[in-house]
């Protein structure tokens, strides 16, 4: 995809996220999601190898949601890549339904983890990338993080052996739009200076805005150093697109009802009289 295709995706897939939170009719996890959206866009549009109709295809690109609750930006990815259908995804959060609340390991919908527990994806990365070093394989593996996420002590663990192990075939993405669950994530433990830690475990480090398209394409597609796993620090905004939710810790999880919808609606540029 070129770079108006890519934007063209991030705003289906936030009108999707709009929709389908809306349509469940319960709380969900909208701030987060909508924070991912633009690099979500770029690694499914532009990144990532996969072969929608063998999603178990061997040389494919691995993905992980290390930040399990922001399905709402992983979820509409998978749709618009044509991983999954329209009729799988409207189960969001359904009785009996695949796509619920985190990511179930599912290959046959493309998703490659489990995650509800925080700090645990970028330690199974590790494992796969290493076992697509030994077998000799070509895929590459990506993890999706969260700036409040890595407060856990395995994310620091887990990044201190990839730079060891010097896995170049893994990329770590840290969400860093600065709020977490429990408020600014600055006020919690200071990661203002993220970008060095992960430089002073053997990472090569870039720092972009994780809304600008063009900046992360140029991010993902840039040579690194040889010999080292890769960490892109995106600034993001929580809630992004949506102007009442942007910065407001209050839609970490959240529930729209018909008026905030609406409201939603007209953010994305959709008349408020349209229906989900």
């Amino acid at each position: 995809m070129n770079i108006s295709e890519i934007e063209n995706m991030a705003s289906f897939m936030r009108r999707k996220i709009i929709d389908i939170s809306y349509e469940c009719g319960v709380t969900a996890h909208l701030g987060g999601g909508l924070s991912m959206v633009d690099i979500m866009a770029v690694l499914y549009g532009h990144i990532l190898r996969f072969d929608k109709k063998d999603p178990r295809w061997e040389d494919r690109d691995r993905f992980i949601l290390s930040k399990g609750h922001g399905v709402l930006g992983y979820y509409p990815a998978l749709l618009a890549a044509g991983i999954i259908s329209e009729e799988v995804f409207k189960t969001f959060k359904a009785n009996g339904s695949d796509l619920i609340a985190h990511p179930v390991m599912n290959l046959d919908l493309g998703i490659e983890s489990s995650n509800g527990s925080l700090g645990q994806g970028l330690s199974m990365g590790i494992g796969i990338a290493l076992a697509a070093r030994r077998k000799t394989r070509m895929f590459k593996t990506y993890i999706y993080l969260g700036d409040g996420e890595c407060n856990e002590g395995s994310v620091w663990e887990a990044a201190m052996l990839a730079g060891q192990l010097k896995l170049s075939s893994l990329t770590a993405i840290i969400d860093h739009n600065g709020l977490q669950s429990d408020g600014e994530s600055n006020q919690i433990i200071d990661n203002s200076n993220i970008a060095e830690r992960f430089a002073s475990f053997g990472w090569d480090v870039v720092s972009i805005d994780g809304h600008n398209v063009p900046e992360i394409v140029a991010a993902f597609d840039q040579r690194f150093q040889t010999g080292k796993p890769k960490a892109i620090i995106a600034r993001t905004v929580k809630g992004k697109g949506i102007s009442f939710m942007e910065n407001d810790n209050a839609w970490h999880h959240n529930r729209l009802t018909r008026k905030t919808y609406d409201e939603a609606l007209e953010c994305l540029g959709v008349p408020a009289t349209a229906e989900g």
